[in-house]
């Protein structure tokens, strides 16, 4: 059996919570560079993961305050899609993974840390990402900071989500 092990996301599980829900919240704020929110939709925003598994993990958010999928209403669905697309097509072109994980983690069991909330995680992944650190000295590398993560990312996704709208 092989096990994937991250405990640099301790911080997060035992760090305190906040009741209210940061996914309803940090919209609210307008500080997006602060907030790490990437882009902003009509239904969805783009958001960087805090305590991500790797440079780039982000999540595609939406606004209305949901946690079962079969509720989405069909324009929240389908903007989700489309800013996975545009997502996906930003790291291609700023960070250059070898491949791409992407999944929703639903439920305690499930993994979600925000359970109430559904997210959308998209994760780029390169060949030998996961090396001795995590596991002999308790420490993820992570090569860039978050803040130059967002300053390489956020006009990706702007100029790609305003190229595909002009297509409409």
């Amino acid at each position: 059996m092989k096990k994937h092990w991250a405990p640099w996301r301790m911080a997060f599980i035992l760090g305190p919570k906040d009741k209210a829900c940061i996914f309803c919240n940090l919209p609210k704020l307008k500080n997006d560079r602060d907030n790490l929110i990437l882009y902003r939709g009509r239904y969805n925003f783009v958001i960087l993961n805090k305590f991500p598994y790797n440079n780039g993990h982000l999540m595609v958010v939406p606004y209305r305050h949901i946690k079962d999928p079969y509720n989405l209403k069909r324009p929240e669905n389908t903007e989700m899609m489309e800013l996975f697309g545009i997502t996906h097509r930003a790291l291609e072109q700023t960070m250059h993974p070898q491949g791409h994980n992407m999944g929703m983690n639903l439920g305690t069991a499930g993994g979600a840390g925000i359970r109430d909330h559904l997210h959308l995680h998209v994760v780029p992944r390169w060949a030998g990402d996961t090396n001795y650190m995590p596991i002999l000295a308790d420490t993820k590398v992570l090569v860039e900071h978050l803040s130059e993560t967002y300053d390489r990312l956020a006009p990706a996704i702007a100029a790609i989500a305003k190229k595909r709208r002009s297509r409409k």
